[in-house]
């Protein structure tokens, strides 16, 4: 494992009360900054999405999408 430099930024999970505690209390001695707390991921958007439709109401909207690009720009 590489030596973690003094001004390495790290992020972690915390799956234990005791052990965001024990990071306040470093903190509070000036040995690590938190920058975030409460941080949570975004999934990306086919992984949010995934299995919301069904695949022939997917396969409908998909079809829908296509011919609307390809149709000529129309005034109205």
């Amino acid at each position: 494992m590489d030596a973690i430099l003094k001004s390495d930024t790290l992020l972690i999970q915390v799956t234990n009360e005791k052990a965001m505690k024990l990071l306040l209390d470093l903190e509070e001695l000036s040995l690590i900054k938190v920058l975030k707390k409460n941080v949570q991921s975004k999934p990306n958007v086919a992984e949010k999405y995934a299995g919301k439709l069904p695949a022939d109401i997917g396969d409908e909207l998909q079809e829908h999408i296509t011919k609307s690009r390809d149709a000529p720009d129309r005034d109205i």
